[in-house]
């Protein structure tokens, strides 16, 4: 692949998977940015001409001083960068998770046909018919238990197939997905939103809306195009999704499938077994982007396929993420080297993209002196040499600047299912009538998204996005319903305010 699309791989970490917050590259990238300018140009001064011992000895204690200052200043920066930056990054996903919300209670609020509960999911087989509260305790504890089973062995499936490389098994998969939210569930939502609010249509009108709606988001979420109109869509299939749950779960299982959930992602994230772990770290190590289908990104990142026949050129890597300006580049994907491509070959050519060092083909498998002479000549950084016996000329090697713009490269990534179980949660709380419990459950939903980004500030690895968020909505709502509600009313009752 290109070099271009390397720098891109690293400069469009993965970020998150379903369930989970991935540290943001672009701030760590600009802090070494700027440590490697800084660098370059002292061993400029330092490699210009020849400067003698005495001169050395005298101008070394200024020298250190003078980099202690640069260091202090340095860090002072990246203090700046992380502020900056962290609350760009707080407020791009505030504003998708609040619409997502949005739609979700605006629709709970004005169409009734969520709300009815008269078809169950058929992963919840216990339906809560009984009067007994013990009960109905028992069979949403059975129902969540299932419903997270297949959830489990789900992600496992797409873990060994993301393993084994079937990518074009997993594009069906998420393709069939979102061919049913995008037509099939979206033809229910407006069959029943024209009809609450009394809307004539004719099913001519309605077809072509629904085709053009359908083709324009699988050609935005699975190809490329607008990056505001791959958002639109991402919402709306999470809001979708969570009017779903909504509907087709029994009451009690509704909230004990938001608690277990929580604690699945904890496991699923932070064990070193979990299965969102590792597929995160499987595509960190590969330079790849988990499937824009199951994220929500802030920044604009296309998959294409880079393929090389010749000797001497990589092996064909699918899923190179380039970004919109480096979309014209691919012509030089059969020939340039991937960052684990070049370490591989500073060990002495042992690997390139996961293939061992026994393959077919001569010269350590094609990576013969040739390749591993040009790969280090591109990966060289700039720098001034000077020749002090010849005629003075210059050798300036240029290291490949990255040209995205700020909000190209600076980018947040969420999982859908983060938002589809926050609009599960404070859906269901709207769903009441209580415009108190929804709004607390919203706040306590926002404060724990924020107390996340903290931690991975801290921390800087990927973490679980849904178990604060879910555990402080889980109190906010049956602290507002049962205690808060009450008091109120009860104030209310006997005209305290008055």
């Amino acid at each position: 692949m290109s070099d271009t699309c390397s720098d891109t791989e690293a400069t469009e970490h993965t970020a998150l998977m379903d369930g989970h917050i991935a540290e943001a590259r672009p701030d760590r990238e600009i802090a070494e940015r700027i440590a490697r300018k800084r660098k370059t140009k002292s061993e400029t001064q330092r490699n210009y001409g020849s400067v003698s011992a005495s001169q050395s000895s005298r101008s070394s204690a200024v020298g250190r001083s003078g980099q202690n200052r640069r260091a202090a200043s340095g860090e002072h920066q990246v203090e700046e960068l992380e502020l900056k930056y962290g609350a760009r990054h707080v407020i791009k996903l505030f504003v998708p998770v609040t619409l997502c919300m949005i739609v979700v209670v605006a629709t709970i609020s004005s169409i009734s046909f969520y709300s009815v509960k008269d078809v169950y999911l058929a992963y919840t087989p216990f339906h809560e018919e009984t009067p007994y509260a013990l009960t109905k305790v028992w069979n949403a504890l059975a129902n969540s238990m299932i419903l997270l089973s297949v959830i489990a062995l789900m992600t496992v499936l797409l873990i060994v197939l993301y393993k084994k490389r079937c990518y074009k098994v997993i594009h069906g998969w998420l393709i069939l997905s979102s061919l049913m939210l995008l037509f099939l569930f979206s033809y229910l939502y407006i069959e029943e939103a024209l009809r609450a609010y009394n809307i004539p249509m004719d099913y001519i009108t309605l077809a072509f809306v629904m085709w053009n709606f359908g083709v324009m988001g699988m050609i935005v979420i699975h190809w490329k195009g607008p990056l505001r109109l791959q958002q639109a869509y991402l919402i709306f299939i999470a809001a979708l999704m969570a009017l779903v749950f909504i509907k087709y779960m029994p009451e009690w299982t509704t909230w004990a499938v938001l608690a277990v959930i929580s604690v699945w992602d904890l496991i699923a994230v932070l064990t070193p077994k979990g299965p969102l772990r590792i597929l995160v770290e499987t595509a960190q190590e590969r330079n790849e982007s988990i499937f824009p289908a199951l994220i929500y990104s802030s920044t604009v990142m296309y998959c294409l396929a880079a393929t090389g026949t010749g000797e001497g050129e990589t092996p064909p890597r699918e899923l190179c993420p380039l970004n919109p300006r480096d979309h014209g580049s691919e012509d030089n994907g059969a020939s340039g080297e991937s960052a684990a491509e070049r370490a591989g070959a500073g060990e002495g050519g042992s690997g390139a993209g996961g293939s061992g060092a026994d393959g077919a083909g001569g010269g350590e498998a094609g990576f013969d002196a040739a390749w591993r002479a040009r790969a280090s000549e591109q990966a060289a950084p700039r720098r001034l040499r000077v020749d002090g016996t010849a005629p003075a000329h210059y050798v300036t090697r240029v290291e490949r600047a990255h040209t995205h713009s700020d909000h190209e490269e600076k980018g947040v990534k969420l999982g859908l299912g983060d938002f589809i179980f926050y609009s599960v949660l404070v859906g269901k709380a709207s769903s009441y009538g209580d415009w108190n419990t929804t709004l607390a459950c919203f706040v306590a939903i926002l404060i724990g998204l924020c107390l996340t980004l903290l931690l991975l500030a801290i921390f800087k690895k990927a973490l679980p996005a849904l178990p604060i968020s879910i555990t402080f909505g889980l109190i906010f709502y049956f602290a507002t319903r049962y205690v808060v509600k009450p008091f109120a009313d009860a104030l209310a009752a006997d005209q305290v305010f008055i």
